[in-house]
């Protein structure tokens, strides 16, 4: 309930004055002090307290506050003395009241004003609020706006990267094939030219001089050609087996972009990438796989993958000359850890802390985007892994591949 407050120093009638005073009580006692009835008057003639008939000849006594004239006391058996001080005690009562008056309504206008600042303060702060708010829906939308932007954009570097792999791979594939096509190619111009020679010797066949054959055939080398020849189509045999099992392998990366899972043994995801790394690394690096048994885990095997062909390929590039690289893998608890060693040259300790920050690399700038090992993390996250990494400068490094074993 809203109190509107009146001015504290206001002039106060009579019936205001008496507010609060049981009347009932101050009747009694006024009655008793006058020694019958009496009436209690208000300046405007109206009758407060007491008879409310008028007496024909009554005793009047006013009653007065700060001088101003609030009403009479009347009575028709009192005398004059025992009304004027009858009356002097109501003045007595009134100014205590009008204290009391003067007190509370200072109060209740100290309040109020207080209150009407409340009142204020709340609307500006509501309106604060509201400013706020849509300064948030604002901040809000251009932080989607922004996470769109970032996310489209790191989609696209992401992509980059895994073209960045692929294209290594490519290169590495095309060397390995390059190779026994090659000798494929000029074992069979060879063996074009033996079976031009075993034609040659037809003419000779069909005169039925089998001295004259013999000779052409001794003259020809023939012994030789057929044993060669021999020893051509089994090392082209060879080749071709070679071609077979880098396109077999090939397959277990033409599927990076699966988004369905397979349960797979990641031992034959490893030999994969070693397989594709061993083409480009053959003569400088020496390759070795101790893998354990592991249990088959559903993964997505393209993503898996791209991390291990990429981890390969930073400890390919980690040795300058000479080297190894050791890939082991073991079940350890509940875990299935996966650990590509080098030692090469390593990685510095102030280093070791970024290296899966995006587009940290140590390398020259444009030789790489420097997401290579973000997105291995990412990938291994996402597969309820981890990636670990020690190294110490001059000595090689070790990623260990840590991924839920069921």
């Amino acid at each position: 309930m809203e109190i509107t407050p009146l001015p504290f120093d206001r002039e106060l009638n009579l019936q205001e004055l008496l507010t609060g005073v049981s009347l009932e009580r101050l009747g009694g006692i006024l009655k008793a002090l006058l020694g019958g009835d009496f009436r209690l008057v208000g300046a405007d003639g109206r009758c407060l307290l007491g008879s409310e008939e008028p007496y024909a000849q009554p005793r009047r006594a006013e009653i007065h506050h700060d001088l101003d004239l609030l009403g009479q006391l009347e009575s028709a058996s009192a005398d004059e003395t025992r009304l004027s001080a009858t009356a002097a005690m109501i003045e007595l009562m009134l100014r205590l009241s009008a204290r009391y008056h003067m007190a509370a309504e200072l109060h209740i206008e100290t309040v109020h004003e207080d209150f009407a600042a409340l009142q204020q303060k709340h609307a500006a702060l509501t309106e604060s609020e509201a400013r706020y708010k849509a300064l948030s829906g604002e901040l809000e939308a251009r932080v989607r706006e922004q996470i769109k932007i970032i996310e489209s954009a790191q989609r696209q570097l992401y992509q980059a990267e895994k073209l960045a792999s692929i294209g290594q791979l490519a290169a590495g594939v095309a060397h390995e094939i390059n190779n026994p096509i090659g000798f494929i190619r000029s074992n069979l111009s060879t063996a074009q030219q033996y079976v031009s020679k075993l034609g040659a010797l037809e003419s000779v066949m069909q005169t039925g001089n089998m001295s004259q054959f013999q000779s052409a055939w001794k003259e020809a080398g023939m012994a030789f050609l057929l044993e060669d020849f021999t020893a051509l189509l089994g090392e082209s045999v060879d080749g071709a087996d070679r071609v077979t099992k880098i396109v077999s392998d090939l397959k277990g990366f033409s599927n990076v972009d699966q988004a369905e899972a397979e349960i797979v043994d990641l031992n034959d995801n490893l030999r994969f990438a070693c397989n594709m790394l061993a083409g480009q690394t053959r003569d400088r690096v020496e390759l070795v796989m101790e893998l354990g048994i592991l249990p088959k885990i559903m993964c997505l095997p393209g993503h898996l993958n791209q991390v291990f062909l990429n981890l390969l390929l930073n400890a390919a590039q980690a040795i300058a000359d000479q080297g190894r690289i050791e890939v082991r893998s073991e079940v350890a608890g509940s875990e299935i850890h996966i650990r590509i060693s080098d030692n090469g040259c390593g990685i510095p300790e102030k280093n070791l802390d970024r290296l899966f920050d995006p587009f940290f690399t140590t390398r020259q700038v444009g030789s790489g985007t420097g997401l290579g090992l973000t997105v291995c993390r990412d990938i291994v996250q996402a597969h309820g892994g981890r990636i670990e990494v020690k190294s110490k400068e001059g000595m090689g490094t070790t990623f260990t591949v840590i991924l839920p074993a069921g």
